[in-house]
């Protein structure tokens, strides 16, 4: 008789709902509706699972800077309700990691991370759940870089060793075999996700993040396997079903949920952000901009005139990803706004660097992509880019010019100011020694913008980009 419930049993339809974020980069303000559209699916399906791809923190001081950084984060990760998270880049930033995975009441999991016994961090590889009887096993990767590392600090992750996240997945094939459905979380990117799915098509699922890709509910399957990526902080999450039929699934199909326009919140997660949120020193005023900064470029050439106006520098350079906003409207600029801007507790570092080191260090770190070369000050940088490339963000060559226009002297040397990450890299591309000038880049900011009546970026512009 228990061969013939079991035979029934295998040949019956299941559904595996999972709702998915990525990137949230503590986006706490969202939060109330975000619970509230988890516990609407929950309702519906009260088996779902809730997973996120990583950099889960840094972008909000609210949060970064709590006495634990970035427990308001996992405090209201834990009221969501959670499952599992894989980690991101910027889930190394600031060294609190060891303490917020005890305060965490779900899963962190990375099969390519192998931390030290002193790094105080504990993750898993895998990990196996249970959806109403549907075994739903799960594997984690974070992204690494050139120097063997995530894109974080590499003070961040003393003591913590790294794998390829593609060589590393290859091991756990064995993972699609004792479950029924295989998903992975990834912090590597969309590109790399899709080269991930070609690779191993016994994925079902990637969940992907780290390069805010917004997809839609019309994107293909790549070899089979379902991608999935939203925008960075919260403006949607992804509700994922898979549907199986005698123990594998059949269909795959997501849908894309806006959160901030989303019409239910609940009210003790608004209570839990505005308890959060309390906190004067983010409300100091520390100048007025007069019109609003409409772009990222716009407030990281800020950043940069602020590098050579606090200091004697000749030129600076600040990474893309060195500021964390893409907007600022007009009026007051507050701490918040600034640390918002630059989250990171960088230090403010000087480099003697000759023109053609200079020129070196920014093609090197673009690694050929637009998006990915540093703003500069006190110079002006012309980037060509392939025509061809319907992206435009192929650089096949950089040129740099005095701010008149006039050409630029590679022979001579410069003091060159830059943030403490760009100083840690540096070196790897040139052979120098960067000098810390005991400020962070933050204050640095801060004290530049304190000194005018107002600060308009509106239209500044040294990043040429050319077409050929």
């Amino acid at each position: 008789m228990s061969w013939m419930i079991a035979i029934a049993a295998y040949g019956q339809k299941g559904e595996v709902h999972i709702l998915a974020v990525n990137d949230m980069h503590a986006a706490i303000e969202a939060f109330p509706q975000l619970t509230a559209i988890a516990d609407s699916l929950r309702t519906l399906y009260p088996s779902l699972l809730v997973f996120s791809a990583g950099d889960n923190r840094t972008g909000n001081p609210i949060s970064d800077m709590y006495r634990v950084s970035s427990y308001p984060m996992i405090a209201l990760m834990n009221q969501v309700g959670f499952d599992a998270t894989t980690l991101g880049n910027h889930d190394f930033d600031v060294k609190s990691l060891p303490p917020l995975l005890g305060l965490s009441h779900f899963s962190y999991i990375c099969a390519n991370i192998y931390p030290s016994e002193e790094s105080g961090i504990r993750v898993m590889p895998t990990r196996v759940f249970d959806a109403d009887g549907i075994k739903v096993g799960v594997i984690g990767v974070v992204q690494v870089n050139q120097q063997g590392r995530p894109d974080t600090h590499p003070d961040n992750v003393q003591g913590i060793k790294f794998s390829d996240p593609q060589k590393t997945v290859a091991k756990y094939k064995d993972l699609s075999h004792k479950c029924d459905v295989t998903i992975l979380l990834s912090h590597i990117g969309y590109e790399a996700d899709i080269e991930m799915a070609e690779k191993y098509p016994w994925l079902d699922l990637i969940i992907g993040g780290h390069t805010h890709t917004q997809l839609t509910a019309d994107e293909p399957l790549h070899n089979g396997v379902l991608i999935t990526q939203n925008k960075n902080k919260l403006a949607k999450v992804t509700h994922i079903t898979l549907t199986l039929k005698n123990g594998r699934v059949k269909s795959k199909k997501a849908e894309y949920i806006d959160v901030k326009s989303h019409s239910k919140k609940v009210s003790l997660v608004e209570a839990m952000v505005a308890h959060f949120s309390e906190n004067p020193y983010f409300k100091q005023v520390v100048g007025h901009a007069e019109v609003p900064f409409k772009c990222r470029d716009e407030i990281t050439f800020m950043m940069c005139d602020s590098f050579l106006g606090e200091t004697d520098g000749d030129i600076s350079i600040v990474n893309n990803g060195g500021v964390r906003i893409d907007s600022l409207q007009a009026g007051e600029i507050t701490m918040k706004d600034i640390l918002s801007i630059d989250p990171f507790y960088n230090e403010t570092m000087e480099l003697e660097l000759s023109g053609e080191d200079i020129l070196k260090v920014l093609t090197t770190y673009s690694r050929g992509s637009l998006y990915h070369l540093p703003r500069v000050g006190g110079i002006i940088c012309e980037a060509i880019v392939d025509k061809e490339d319907p992206d435009k963000d192929r650089l096949k060559n950089v040129r740099l010019k005095t701010l008149d226009g006039q050409e630029f002297d590679i022979h001579k040397t410069y003091k060159v100011i830059t943030n403490s990450y760009m100083a840690s890299i540096i070196p790897s591309f040139i052979d120098c020694t960067p000098h810390s000038l005991n400020i962070e880049t933050s204050k640095i900011l801060t004290n530049f913008i304190g000194r005018f009546e107002t600060v308009n970026y509106q239209g500044v512009n040294r990043l040429l980009v050319t077409e050929e």
